[in-house]
């Protein structure tokens, strides 16, 4: 089918580009970073990641040629953008079946080309498996351009393909980098950028965390992410991108890629569905001024192994984060005012400071220094933990995992590990990375997606994987990490694990709420397979506590802890040091007043405890 009749398509068909009522809500007045953050956590928030292995059947739904020399419904054919020539017929055609592994020539055969190479994210789901930029294409081209940029090519050409596709020298205006690059044909040009920046907006919040600078010399650095999260990319790289957009629109077939991906993956590529967004995001102009510094740098919650920090927001307009240094290096960012320093040594001095940073990325001088130290021990849970696990019949694989550590947790740092073969110390090299916020008190699933458990459903799970740390049979040993260290175990390493953890439900005992880096049996209750009894929620002592939430203010306090909420309701309040040591209570606590005296309490870090609730405070 040549372009005229694409074009055709394309004009009466473009309103199947719409997405589902409701699914952009919240994204109305919102421009720059704030809606690429806003469009980052629609397009995050319920996914299906599928392995890797399943991409290929999937194909048949996503990339089949119905735009160029093939347009009936039926046809078999892959579309393959590296080797289509839209004006006449293909040099040669694909169908599922030609998959290899490598080629010596062009036209022997397909596999699969991650357009964001998969070095950039070592190989980790769930981005190794993303259907919006692991497409198909000639297997000879994709080990070509190997994990070189795409980009614009100078005028030393080392490939020309069937296509005119090109390997070339990079002649990107503004890039330091010099070596080669592959560039695309004008056709598929706005394809390439529109599945980059999806990449920008899905990957939010781990792109610091990536490979994007595979070389010190920056005219070998083959990769042009920046490491910042909100830009994501170099600034002349993002100027390319913009013209590559703006130069191919969207097409048909992108259109239906975006609505046959969403029907598998449940997320969308924002840019299709509002071509608009690129612009509205990257099209800005900063200022060369550094903002002003946050002041008032406080602790408002110590513990053992986090301490948490607030301050006053900078006064600077353009200001689109903070970065948190823990003495003098830096420990984290955030777009908020408040900031939880975690995994902390107790007994241990700390000493913070906080910078602004505008979208410009101009940073601040630093706000006031805040110096504290950790307690010796406290109440919290040491890390998350898992709390429940479920091997069951056929693909009915599921884990839940609970925060109890006194604080919200940024999950990005957490994957799940595991050892295949079973009773191997070999790990599987591709971990399944966690991403997101879960609060304290939260519990949070994960499922396979072919999972189909009687008393619960994908749809109500956070995380739905197909990646190898959730087909374990039984036999295998299995790892909750942060970053490369082991948090929790399921299992004993280099061990076939069948006796204890196949074909059973596994539920942690009341009262155990800290994470074992070594598998304790005890610690469990176990049940029939498939069993699933209140996965997913909280004990009935934890969901009265949450129904009934209080607001104490002010924190810190000086004479009086003044509590908002049903404090008619409350029967009894308790006072107690990290220790737990009970320094007061009082039955009855609101009947005539709303307020608790604490004028006796030497200064410090305390809890207050209303029936099942408790609350951190500080006396001054």
């Amino acid at each position: 089918m040549k372009k005229f009749l694409h074009l055709i398509i394309l004009i009466t068909s473009y309103s199947a580009a719409q997405a589902p009522a409701g699914y952009y809500d919240g994204t109305s007045g919102l421009s720059g970073y704030a809606l690429k953050s806003k469009l980052h956590d629609i397009i995050s928030e319920k996914n299906i990641n599928w392995h890797y292995g399943d991409l290929t059947n999937y194909y048949n739904q996503t990339d089949l040629d119905r735009y160029y020399d093939h347009n009936a419904s039926n046809t078999t054919i892959l579309m393959d953008i590296y080797s289509e020539i839209p004006s006449g017929p293909d040099a040669y055609e694909y169908t599922t079946a030609n998959i290899i592994g490598s080629a010596s020539a062009e036209g022997q055969g397909w596999n699969r080309e991650h357009m964001m190479p998969q070095s950039t994210f070592y190989s980790n789901y769930p981005m190794y498996s993303d259907l919006f930029y692991v497409v198909p294409t000639d297997a000879r081209i994709n080990q070509l351009r190997s994990n070189y940029p795409y980009g614009i090519a100078g005028s030393t050409i080392y490939y020309t393909f069937t296509n005119s596709s090109k390997i070339g020298k990079s002649a990107i205006p503004g890039i330091a980098y010099t070596g080669r690059v592959y560039e695309p044909i004008d056709e598929f040009k706005g394809d390439v950028a529109r599945s980059l920046l999806y990449f920008a907006v899905r990957y939010e919040g781990k792109l610091g965390t990536f490979n994007f600078n595979n070389n010190a010399n920056p005219a070998s650095d083959t990769n042009p992410l920046d490491g910042t999260e909100e830009r994501a990319f170099d600034p002349a790289y993002i100027t390319m991108l913009l013209q590559w957009h703006q130069q191919d629109p969207v097409s048909q077939r992108e259109i239906d890629r975006n609505n046959a991906v969403y029907a598998i993956q449940k997320n969308r590529n924002p840019f299709i569905d509002n071509p608009s967004w690129v612009n509205a995001i990257w099209n800005q102009n900063p200022d060369a001024i550094a903002p002003q510094s946050p002041t008032n740098v406080t602790v408002t919650q110590n513990s053992a192994y986090f301490s948490t920090l607030s301050w006053t927001p900078s006064t600077s307009t353009d200001i689109i984060g903070y970065k948190i240094y823990q003495d003098g290096n830096l420990v984290g960012t955030t777009k908020g005012s408040t900031y939880t320093a975690d995994h902390l040594t107790p007994s241990t001095t700390y000493i913070f400071t906080v910078k602004a940073y505008d979208n410009g990325y101009l940073l601040s001088p630093d706000s006031n220094t805040v110096s504290t130290t950790t307690l010796a021990s406290d109440i919290y849970a040491k890390d998350l933990f898992v709390s429940k696990y479920l091997e069951g019949s056929s693909n009915n694989k599921g884990l839940e995992i609970t925060n109890r550590t006194g604080h919200a947790v940024n999950l990005s740092d957490y994957r799940l590990s595991i050892q295949f073969p079973s009773g191997s110390n070999y790990y599987f090299p591709d971990p399944y990375e966690l991403e997101g916020i879960v609060q304290n008190n939260e519990t949070f699933v994960v499922l396979n997606p072919d999972a189909n458990f009687p008393c619960y459903t994908i749809n109500q799970a956070k995380f739905v994987t197909a990646a190898p740390q959730m087909t374990f049979s039984g036999s295998q040993y299995l790892e909750l990490r942060y970053k490369s260290t082991t948090v929790d175990a399921m299992g004993v390493s280099s061990t076939n694990n069948s006796s204890v953890l196949g074909n059973v439900s596994l539920y942690r005992k009341a009262g155990i709420n800290q994470p074992n880096t070594v598998f304790n049996n005890n610690e469990w209750d176990s049940y029939a397979s498939n069993y699933c009894q209140n996965l997913g929620v909280l004990s009935v002592s934890e969901s009265i506590s949450s129904e009934n939430k209080f607001k104490i203010y002010p924190n810190p306090i000086h004479d009086e802890i003044f509590v908002e909420g049903k404090t008619d309701r409350v029967k009894l309040i308790q006072i107690l040091d990290f220790s737990g040591k009970l320094l007061y209570s009082e039955k009855l606590p609101f009947k005539n007043k709303n307020a608790i005296r604490v004028h006796h309490l030497p200064p410090g870090s305390y809890l207050l405890k209303i029936d099942n609730a408790v609350y951190p405070f500080i006396k001054k």
